[in-house]
């Protein structure tokens, strides 16, 4: 197939994923945007198996097959719930590949550089490329063919590449499956590190780079497998060390990882449309990380590194007690609120309530009741996570709002509920600086005149902070199952 053929198809499919990003970044654009990732993976998939280098068409296809059906199986069994720890061990995956494409290009590597030492050849410089060594090149096949046609400079460059590539995706991977096992409750959500802290992380880095210039120099093969090792303890130990109440902002910095890890892959395979997804992925990961530090009061700096600071003191003792109310307290403020505010979190996911919410939103409307949602950037354990649940849902988009366009409206709201949310909607992030959580930006919903808060019991939850919120006078604790907790209230509004 034509060369000029892949190249095309390859553009066509490098703008649908443009398309696909800027489309995801809106509710109502989200589904179509999907399709348009689809269609150009598609087109990526066809373009790469018929083009230029094509072979080994049985294995390709039984790969395919095998690949779609897992992928297929996940999808339909996968809890909405589950969602974070789906994309957390994905891009494990990603990371893995890295890996295993940058050791079979250090394999091709030394098998060309034999075959040309056993034929008396060298690799060229770019300005002395001989007859001789192009022919030869021809002589083998896949990988091996392009890395032969390649001059002296061009192939100490694939070596960078191929460094960076096995280093990244090392690091995507243990720390992707840490994440994951985090998310999971697989793996203790508290931030653990051990003896040494950041210091051992830096020695392991500065390990890295020295094993690094080694390989370039021609050390050999063993100084890359100490280099993966070492990547594989940084992921492993960065991750370790971050709590269970940052796993979003992990999440989205390990989806930027896995898209440098990709772009790295592409150099090494020499496919122009994986270095420029990987591009893509990488930086739009970036992106949102450094937005949700922002949303979280975080230095984007800290949380590459693994550490996010932390109180400079004991938190503030919380006074008071919880106060307990039944469905028939919130039903009844509820038939008198002008204006709710609900606050959705990981407990609406955990307890699949958003439909439950949905109907008593419907029912609250159609009595004529202003009803709205506030969305913090990191509420759930993944970007963008309750906007999912409530389109899923079939709650109106534009009734769904985030922090910075509802915030200032909490002072004259009637009700506000709050479902399953704990540092999202915690004062202390503006009235304690020690708090782990201080300087956050919050939902400021305890300025309503009626809280109430769904939740299954007094204890603090997944990120372990406690919430001054929770005790405050005008503040009432709807304890339960949100799913159950909201269907009561459908029977009792009206």
């Amino acid at each position: 197939m034509d060369y000029g053929f892949t190249i095309a198809a390859y553009v066509v499919a490098a703008v649908l994923f443009i398309l696909s990003l800027g489309g995801l970044s809106g509710q109502e654009s989200a589904k179509r945007a999907v399709w348009y990732g689809i269609v150009g993976m598609a087109i990526a998939i066809i373009a790469t198996l018929i083009g230029p280098g094509q072979g080994l068409w049985l294995l390709s296809l039984v790969l395919i097959a095998g690949g779609g059906a897992i992928g297929y199986q996940l999808a339909t069994r996968v809890q909405m719930t589950q969602m974070p720890e789906l994309v957390a061990i994905m891009h494990s995956l990603v990371g893995l590949a890295a890996v295993f494409v940058g050791f079979n290009a250090h394999i091709e590597l030394g098998r060309v550089a034999a075959a040309f030492i056993g034929e008396g050849l060298q690799f060229p410089r770019p300005e002395e490329v001989t007859a001789e060594a192009v022919a030869f090149a021809k002589t083998f096949s896949g990988f091996a063919a392009i890395v032969a046609k390649k001059t002296a400079v061009e192939v100490g460059i694939l070596r960078v590449e191929l460094v960076l590539g096995v280093w990244i995706g090392a690091v995507t991977f243990t720390g992707s499956v840490i994440a994951y096992g985090k998310l999971a409750g697989k793996v203790d959500s508290a931030a653990k590190k051990l003896p040494g802290g950041h210091m051992l992380n830096a020695g392991a880095v500065a390990l890295s780079v020295i094993f690094a210039a080694m390989y370039l120099g021609g050390s050999g093969g063993w100084t890359l497998v100490l280099l993966t090792l070492l990547a594989l303890f940084i992921g492993y130990h960065l991750i370790m060390g971050i709590g269970g109440a940052d796993m979003p902002v992990v999440v989205s910095m390990l989806n930027s990882y896995s898209g440098w890890a990709a772009a790295a892959i592409g150099f090494s395979l020499g496919n122009d449309l994986l270095i420029v997804v990987g591009a893509l992925v990488g930086s739009s990961g970036a992106i949102l990380s450094y937005i949700m530090c922002k949303a979280m009061n975080r230095s984007f700096i800290s949380v590459i590194l693994g550490g996010f600071g932390g109180a400079a003191g004991p938190a503030a003792e919380v006074e008071g007690e919880q106060v307990a109310i039944d469905a028939d307290g919130v039903a009844q403020a509820l038939n008198e609120a002008d204006s709710v505010i609900i606050v959705p979190g990981y407990g609406m996911a955990v307890a699949q309530a958003q439909q439950a919410v949905s109907e008593l939103t419907n029912k609250l409307r159609g009595q004529g009741k202003e009803v709205r949602f506030a969305i913090h950037p990191v509420a759930g354990r993944l970007p963008g996570h309750m906007n999912v649940l409530l389109a899923e849902a079939k709650v109106p988009y534009d009734i769904v709002l985030e922090m910075d366009e509802i915030n200032e409206d909490f002072p004259d709201t009637d009700v506000v509920i709050v479902i399953g949310s704990n540092d999202i909607v915690n004062p202390a992030a503006q009235d304690d600086p020690n708090s782990p959580i201080a300087g956050m930006p919050v939902l400021e919903v305890w300025k309503a005149k009626n809280v109430f808060v769904s939740k299954r019991g007094q204890g603090t939850g997944y990120s372990g902070i406690e919430n001054p919120l929770f005790f405050k006078e005008n503040t009432r604790m709807f304890y339960g199952d949100a799913k159950d907790s909201m269907s009561t209230l459908l029977g009792k509004i009206g």
